[in-house]
C-alpha cells in the first residue's frame, strides 16, 4: 500500500473496527455501520480536493498544473494520483490545509457532534479532522518547518516550531473527544 493511502486509511480502518465492535456489543442497527463506513471513506480524501484547487485556480501556470489539467481532461485519474503523490509536498498555499480552516472545522465538528444524530455527518467530519492530523503529525515528525510553512501559509505571524507541539496536542484532544462522542452516539 502506498504511504499516503496507508497514512490516511489505516487509522480509519482501526477506528472503524474499534467502533464497530462496540456498536455490535450495543446492538446498533446495521445501517449505521454503512453510514460510518461511507463517512470515513468519503472524508478520508475529501481534503485532497485542495490540490485540484491549487492546480486549477491558485497556480494554473505551473507545469504540474498543466499536467494535472491534461490528466483531468483525458480522465487519466491514475496519472493524476501519481502526480499528486509526487508533488503534494510542494503545495503549501492550500485552502483546506490551513490553520484557519482547521479551527472552523473543529467548531463545525463540535456543533455537529453535540447536536446531530447523523452517523454519516459525524464520521465524515471525524475523517476530515483525522486527515489533517495525520498530515500534520507526518510533517511534524519529518520536517516541522514544512508543517509551519503550509499550516500558516499566507500569514505574517506563525506559531514557533516549539509551539506546534501544543497546537497538535490541542487538536488531538479535540479529535479524541469527537471519537468518544461518535462511539456514544449509538
Amino acid at each position: 500500500m502506498k504511504p499516503e493511502l496507508r497514512h490516511h486509511f489505516l487509522p480509519l480502518v482501526i477506528l472503524y473496527i474499534f467502533i464497530s465492535a462496540i456498536w455490535l456489543f450495543n446492538q446498533t442497527s446495521y445501517s449505521e455501520f454503512i453510514f460510518l463506513f461511507l463517512g470515513f471513506t468519503l472524508g478520508a480524501f475529501f481534503l485532497d480536493i485542495d490540490h485540484l484547487i491549487f492546480w486549477l485556480y491558485i497556480r494554473p501556470k505551473y507545469e504540474e498544473s498543466q499536467l494535472a489539467r491534461a490528466a483531468l481532461k483525458n480522465k487519466d485519474y491514475h496519472n493524476l494520483i501519481k502526480l499528486l503523490e509526487i508533488t503534494h509536498k510542494n503545495h503549501t498555499s492550500l485552502i483546506f490545509h490551513h490553520y484557519f480552516f482547521q479551527i472552523v472545522l473543529a467548531l463545525l465538528s463540535f456543533f455537529v457532534f453535540t447536536s446531530s444524530n447523523s452517523v454519516f455527518a459525524m464520521s465524515f467530519l471525524l475523517a476530515l479532522n483525522l486527515h489533517l492530523l495525520v498530515d500534520e503529525f507526518t510533517d511534524f515528525s519529518q520536517n516541522p518547518a514544512h508543517l509551519q510553512n503550509w499550516l500558516f501559509a499566507r500569514e505574517k505571524k506563525q506559531l514557533t516550531v516549539a509551539s506546534l507541539r501544543y497546537y497538535l496536542l490541542t487538536f488531538s484532544v479535540l479529535t479524541a473527544f469527537y471519537i468518544i462522542l461518535l462511539i456514544n452516539s449509538r
